[in-house]
Formats: C-alpha cells, sequence, structure tokens
C-alpha cells in the first residue's frame, strides 16, 4: 500500500478522488465526468502549477491526463482553490494550547473546515497558517452559523483518545439560544427524538422511531416575547439543537435553515444564529486533568 503523504500549502491540505473501473479513455474524460462543474480548462490550469498530484506524489501533467490510458483502482491528490473567496470579517480568539489540544473560541459565520466556497476562510486553515501545524485535525464540529468552543488535535498519536470523548458522550456540552418565549412550557424539560436527514440536504428533520437524540432544556433569563435558553446535548446528531427547538415552538432567533431555508447567498453579518457553544467540561484522556473551557461570547436578543 503506498504511503504517500502530500504536503499542505498554506494551511491547505489536498483532496483525493479514486479511480473507479469505467468507460473513460483518459484521466481528463474522467474528472471532466466527474466533476461537471469544474472546467477542463480549469484541470489543465492545476496540472500545469503542480496542483496535481499521482498516488506516489508525481506531478499529473496535461500530456498524462489526456493521453495515457485512463488508470483505474489508482487515485489522485489535488489542491482545491476557491477564486475570489471573501474575507470573513471575524477572528477566531485561541483559548488553549498544550501539546496535544488546541480549543478556539470561534465566531458566528466563520465555518470549522474547508467545504463548497469556504476554504482561507475557515477556522482550520486560519490556524495551520497562524500556528504552522500541519497536523491539525478538529476533534468535533459546530455549525458555520453557531459560535463558541471547538477542539482541536496537535498529534495523532493521541487524536484517538480525544476523539473517543465524544463518540463515547464523555463531554458535558453546554450550549445558550435565544428563542421565543413560551409561559405555557414547563421547563426544565427534556427533549428526545428520532432526528433523520430531509428532503434537503441542508435539513433535518424529526421523524418516529428509536431515539436517537436527546437534550436537556432550561430557561436563563425571559425578555419580553424572547428566552435565553440553556442547551444540554447529550447526543450528538446533526442539528441536533435547532431541530429540538424548532420541534417545540421555539425556533431559534436568526435561524436562516428552521423553520425556513433561506436562499445562498443572503448572508446577513448583522444577524448571526443565536446559538452559542459555551462550554466543554471532560477528563483530560493523556493528563488526566479535569478540563472545563468557556466561551467569552454573548448572545443579543
Amino acid at each position: 500500500m503506498n504511503g504517500f503523504k502530500p504536503p499542505t500549502r498554506n494551511g491547505i491540505g489536498p483532496s483525493c478522488v479514486a479511480f473507479p473501473p469505467g468507460p473513460w479513455p483518459n484521466l481528463l474524460d474522467f474528472l471532466a465526468a466527474r466533476f461537471p462543474n469544474i472546467s477542463r480548462s480549469t484541470w489543465l490550469e492545476r496540472m500545469a502549477r503542480g496542483d496535481v498530484l499521482s498516488e506516489t506524489g508525481e506531478p499529473v501533467t496535461s500530456e498524462i491526463a489526456s493521453q495515457a490510458p485512463y488508470p483505474a483502482h489508482q487515485k489522485l491528490f489535488y489542491y482545491r482553490e476557491v477564486p475570489n473567496e471573501p474575507r470573513i470579517p471575524f477572528d477566531e480568539v485561541l483559548l488553549f494550547e498544550d501539546a496535544h489540544l488546541i480549543v478556539v473560541d470561534k465566531p458566528h459565520f466563520l465555518p470549522v473546515v474547508p467545504s463548497g466556497g469556504y476554504l482561507t476562510e475557515t477556522v482550520l486553515v486560519r490556524l495551520k497558517n497562524r500556528l504552522g501545524l500541519d497536523d491539525l485535525v478538529p476533534i468535533h464540529r459546530i455549525d458555520r452559523d453557531t459560535a463558541g468552543l471547538v477542539m482541536f488535535s496537535k498529534q495523532p498519536a493521541s487524536r484517538a483518545a480525544y476523539c473517543a470523548l465524544f463518540s463515547q458522550h464523555a463531554v458535558r456540552k453546554t450550549y445558550e439560544a435565544i428563542a421565543p418565549w413560551r409561559a405555557d412550557l414547563s421547563l426544565p424539560l427534556t427533549r428526545q427524538s428520532r432526528i433523520r436527514p430531509a428532503g434537503h440536504f441542508m435539513l433535518q428533520q424529526e421523524v418516529a422511531g428509536p431515539v436517537n437524540a436527546i437534550t436537556h432544556i432550561d430557561v436563563l433569563e425571559v425578555r419580553g416575547d424572547l428566552a435565553r435558553y440553556q442547551l444540554k446535548p447529550v447526543t450528538g446528531q446533526r442539528h441536533q439543537l435547532r431541530v429540538h427547538m424548532l420541534g417545540l415552538g421555539l425556533p431559534l432567533l436568526h435561524d436562516g435553515l428552521y423553520p425556513t431555508l433561506t436562499p445562498e447567498g443572503q448572508l446577513d453579518y448583522a444577524k448571526p444564529l443565536q446559538l452559542l457553544a459555551k462550554e466543554l467540561v471532560f477528563t483530560d484522556p493523556v493528563s488526566g486533568i479535569e478540563r472545563q473551557f468557556s466561551s467569552s461570547r454573548k448572545l443579543l436578543f
């Protein structure tokens, strides 16, 4: 098995694509079919810059891609780019760093990892460039719209131990949110339901079936028609807090997904989603120390 590991460039690691058996005469034809939104000329430009590598690390040239037979059962690495990626005008705050762990207080609107139209403007790439840590990997993630705490692993050797904290529900997570106030709701309460993908790839929904999502909910403060809630998820389903609050008739303030999906491109920096990953508490699996981290960010009514 090939052990080649492509280098990080400017904090950005390469993407990888495997070549299945198929009818394509050459590699360029396969790439055009596999990525219909990327033109052949774009692939050729990437190859000319040395941004496309074989599984052994050799540059893939335009001649190889267009003239050599299609290399089924192999793979290549390529460095993705986002043309004219706008700067997100909010900064992450480094709260903690030791030999194994980094904890960051993330702002609203900044994604944790590259995806879609976000590449350099992500917490991961910013930290890699800022700290010079090519092996940095997020241990867990929160939505781009959500602010608050995110943990990163620095060392491959200890990474599994920190990831196990989340898979085994050994991290006590506390969120805060602002949503409508319902005086008829008896709080605190525990919302238990089954959450599955909805019809749109961006959305989740509650459905009948065995419970896979549990959230403890309480109220911290009431101001008129709105309240600040404390949310403690036991499980970690995608969009769990947003879906559970919606199920209670309490859609989060400025939520661009629930109950109504906002069209792409209508980002309003003046109206961040009022959801904050406020606190993380756990026993450090390497040092045995009880860790407690708290975001200094505040939600706005």
